[in-house]
Formats: structure tokens, sequence, C-alpha cells
């Protein structure tokens, strides 16, 4: 898949395999964690239902738990976004780059206007 060009995008812009494996492999990082969180909510709610004084003192460390997963999920998000961001960044200078060669191949002149 390596160098392979994902060309889902509705305005006709190409990703590259590489991107789209880095957001898969990170959409599964996340979907992980999600999961993960959703089993600690459960506990920590059973925890709270029994007003057992272990089960209590239990919840404080879940919470944390909960509170870093979400901290991670929000870094992946961050991470995806700019990579997402880099990587139409430099589709957008190779599609310049590209229009560029054609045209002066064709011998086309730019026309300023006056």
């Amino acid at each position: 898949m390596e160098g392979d060009t994902y060309s889902g995008l509705d305005n006709g812009t190409q990703l590259d395999g590489n991107v789209v494996q880095i957001f898969q492999k990170s959409f599964v990082q996340v979907q992980n964690i999600l999961d993960q969180n959703r089993l600690l909510i459960n506990e920590i709610n059973q925890n709270h239902e029994s007003k057992i004084p272990d089960n209590l003192s239990r919840n404080v460390g879940l919470i944390r738990e909960l509170n870093n997963n979400i901290r991670r999920v929000v870094d992946l998000y961050a991470d995806l976004s700019s990579t997402f961001s880099k990587s139409m960044d430099t589709s957008s200078e190779e599609d310049l780059s590209v229009a560029m060669r054609s045209d002066a191949k064709a011998g086309h002149k730019r026309n300023r206007p006056v």
C-alpha cells in the first residue's frame, strides 16, 4: 500500500497510503481506549451504587485512569489533525508543482491583468 493514494475526498484531493494507514491505526487506538473507558465507567458506577467504602476509594484510581485515557484520546485526535493538515499542505504543493510543470511544457504564458 506504500506509495498508493486514496482519493476518497470530495474535492479530488488524494491522500498518501501512509497517511491512510496512520489514520486507521489511530482510529483503532481511539476505539480501544473508548471501549476501555466504557468498562471503567461501568465499574465506577457499580462501585458508587454499592456505597462500600473500599469500592468508593477504588473509584479515585479508576477516575484518574479515565481522565488519563481521555487525555490520550485528545492527543491522538490532535496528532491526527496535524497529520491531516500536513498531508493536505503537501498534496496542495504537489498539485501546484504538477500544474506549473505542465504549463511550462505546454508553453503557456501567464497573462497578468493590467
